[in-house]
């Protein structure tokens, strides 16, 4: 039992730090460099990479994390696994939260430039961007640290998990 709940916590430590350091990477990178382009190239490149993300890398991550996480949790339950129990259901709460965040803020906003069509036929792609860009980065920002968070308690649940 103590080999499952060590590998399946080094699972969920692994696949949440692939969704925390996906939501990094935007909020450091990919969105200040879009903030510099011209709004039909970033209501284009958004629309593009909202198409690409969806494939089996990116499930690995972002459902796997929340699929390891919730199974580290129900190995943890048995009572002699209960040093890493609070640290492990913290970590799934954040990561639901920031599922939340995806559901509820995040994927509307993806689906409403994804519904406003070709940007060249974008009447006012200004307030289309308007309407997007704020909103979705500062939510994706919180989305970042509410997946730090939940490594970080990961990370704690593993090592108290081996001190057991």
């Amino acid at each position: 039992m103590e080999t499952a709940r060590t590998l399946v916590l080094v699972a969920a430590t692994v696949t949440c730090g692939l969704s925390a350091g996906l939501f990094y990477a935007y909020a450091c990178s990919v969105m200040p460099a879009l903030a510099g382009v011209e709004d039909r190239t970033f209501i284009e490149v958004m629309q593009r990479i909202n198409v690409a993300i969806l494939n089996g890398w990116f499930a690995l991550g972002f459902v796997g994390a929340l699929l390891t996480t919730a199974a580290a949790v129900a190995l943890h339950l048995p009572s002699d696994g209960h040093h890493a129990l609070p640290a492990t259901l913290a970590a799934l709460a954040l990561y639901v939260a920031a599922i939340g965040v995806t559901r509820s803020v995040n994927i509307p906003l993806n689906d409403e430039l994804e519904k406003a069509g070709s940007p060249q036929r974008i009447a006012d792609p200004v307030a289309l961007r308007g309407r997007f860009e704020a909103r979705w980065v500062r939510f994706n920002v919180l989305r970042a640290l509410l997946c730090t968070a939940a490594l970080g308690c990961l990370a704690w649940a593993l090592v108290l998990n081996g001190q057991s």
